[in-house]
């Protein structure tokens, strides 16, 4: 039941800030806005608002804006012509299409700063402690243990972690004595390290290096800040997040992470149950991840998606004249069957997770 409501709230607040982004350009526009509907499917309920009916639908996977002129065999009266969405100049249509995926993008800047300013600024524990101690590794023959700290290696003051890695691998291979602080206790050890593969977060090799098989304490503080520095924070954060759903959906194309990776309603369910267990932080921050790939996928060229409508502006923009009814039918209905294959795909990797797991 948590999964279910927490999949509910997050969902729905990101297909209400995606359809209000495109809402309030088109009503900026001045065109008519006929429903504003959070999902798809047969009407659950609604209530009209002047022009707008504004609904909820039965199937919550989505929603939309459905303006007056906005399919080009639309009747259009000649007297609300003005009104029309294709009657507009390339630029607004482009603008109010635009809008959805851009509002995505900043609302998981707003998250991020309502984050950053209420709780501060995450960082990494100052020192030496040390977090994980890799198994059969050398620092696990030599004794070393999680939650020790470290305060020299062969007789030189350790402070910061980075003294650590520059120590062990300034030895190339030779042993290494480490004086640790346990508890109240003083241990000394000696450890050989080993060269060994270094990887990236994706597992791609990266190159080589002499370890012990540590690695630093994952306990963070919060570090209060300025507001103005808490919105820097969030555009950073939001950026990041960009850069890396662009370069985890390369690796997943360069086949270096499997598409099985890949997750749909189910596993968003499950992880937004555990989000908000965790805390209303961590379902924030898992909001505005969800977010940025919402605002990224709908960017993607595929016909039907909001990047696939901008693709038909561009090329309308170069023709100086729009693509053809005929051509604009069938490269949806491609675009179409690439979305639900995918939903496929995903609710399939979704089962075998939930059958792996049984």
């Amino acid at each position: 039941m948590n999964a279910i409501i927490s999949f509910i709230i997050v969902l729905g607040l990101l297909i209400f800030v995606h359809e209000f982004g495109h809402f309030l350009f088109a009503k900026l526009f001045g065109v008519k806005v006929l429903r504003f509907s959070l999902g798809f499917g047969p009407k659950l309920f609604g209530k009209q608002i002047g022009e707008t009916e504004y609904l909820v639908s039965a199937f919550p996977l989505g929603g939309y804006v459905k303006m007056y002129g906005e399919n080009p065999d639309d009747e259009v009266d000649a007297a609300e012509a003005g009104r029309s969405f294709n009657d507009k100049p390339l630029w607004q249509r482009f603008c109010i299409v635009a809008a959805g995926p851009c509002f995505n993008l900043l609302f998981a800047v707003l998250l991020f700063f309502l984050i950053y300013a209420s709780v501060g600024l995450p960082k990494p524990i100052p020192g030496t402690k040390i977090g994980q101690v890799a198994a059969d590794s050398p620092a696990a023959k030599a004794g070393i243990m999680v939650g020790d700290v470290v305060l020299s290696i062969n007789g030189k003051p350790t402070t910061e972690w980075e003294q650590i890695s520059e120590l062990v691998r300034a030895g190339n291979g030779a042993p290494v004595t480490l004086i640790l602080k346990r508890g109240a206790q003083t241990v000394t050890t000696t450890g050989t390290p080993t060269r060994q593969e270094v990887k990236n977060i994706f597992g791609e090799k990266v190159g080589e290096r002499y370890l012990l098989g540590i690695t630093r304490s994952e306990e963070l503080i919060f570090e209060k800040v300025s507001l103005a520095t808490a919105f820097v924070a969030g555009f950073t954060q939001t950026w990041n997040l960009i850069y890396l759903t662009l370069l985890s959906l390369l690796k997943i194309i360069q086949k270096v992470v499997p598409a099985s990776e890949l997750g749909g309603p189910i596993l968003i369910a499950q992880l937004a149950g555990q989000q908000m267990k965790a805390g209303w932080m961590n379902l924030a921050y898992f909001m505005g991840l969800l977010s940025v790939n919402l605002g990224i996928l709908n960017l993607f060229p595929i016909p039907i998606l909001d990047g696939g409508h901008l693709l038909f502006f561009a090329v309308e923009g170069i023709m100086r004249r729009p693509l053809s009814m005929k051509t604009r039918e069938l490269l949806q209905q491609i675009g179409l069957v690439l979305i639900i294959s995918l939903m496929f795909f995903v609710f399939y990797n979704d089962i075998m997770r939930l059958i792996g797991r049984g």
